[in-house]
């Protein structure tokens, strides 16, 4: 799998960015789909996931309420809707799929995803 993230940019706080990842190669369907994101100087953190057929989304406590995951299955996509940017929003997010079946717990470990996706960066000014 393949993947390439795009809708990054500058917006300011409390503005709304959608960010998109397209993937190419079989089977996308069969794969969890995350988000992640990593700031100057910081580790890369998980911000969110959705499992093989939608049905079920997990999210930082970060960004609960403001972000929202969704995918479609038949155009190999997935995207992040990010409403209510803070400052603290600012990183380079970059998608990710893992091949297991999704846990709430194992969804959200940065190093149990297979593929990336380059990252496009996200900056909030205030």
């Amino acid at each position: 799998v393949q993947l390439q993230a795009s809708g990054g940019g500058l917006v300011q706080a409390g503005g709304s960015l959608r960010l998109s990842c397209i993937a190419s190669g079989r089977a996308f369907s069969r794969h969890v789909m995350g988000w992640f994101r990593q700031a100057p100087g910081k580790e890369r953190q998980f911000v969110a996931a959705i499992s093989w057929s939608g049905e079920s989304t997990l999210y930082a406590d970060s960004v609960k309420g403001r972000f929202t995951i969704a995918r479609d299955n038949a155009k190999n996509t997935v995207s992040l809707q990010m409403d209510s940017l803070k400052p603290e929003d600012t990183a380079v997010y970059s998608c990710a799929a893992d091949r297991n079946s999704y846990n709430e717990r194992r969804s959200r470990d940065v190093r149990l995803y297979d593929y990336w996706g380059q990252g496009t960066q996200v900056t909030v000014s205030s």
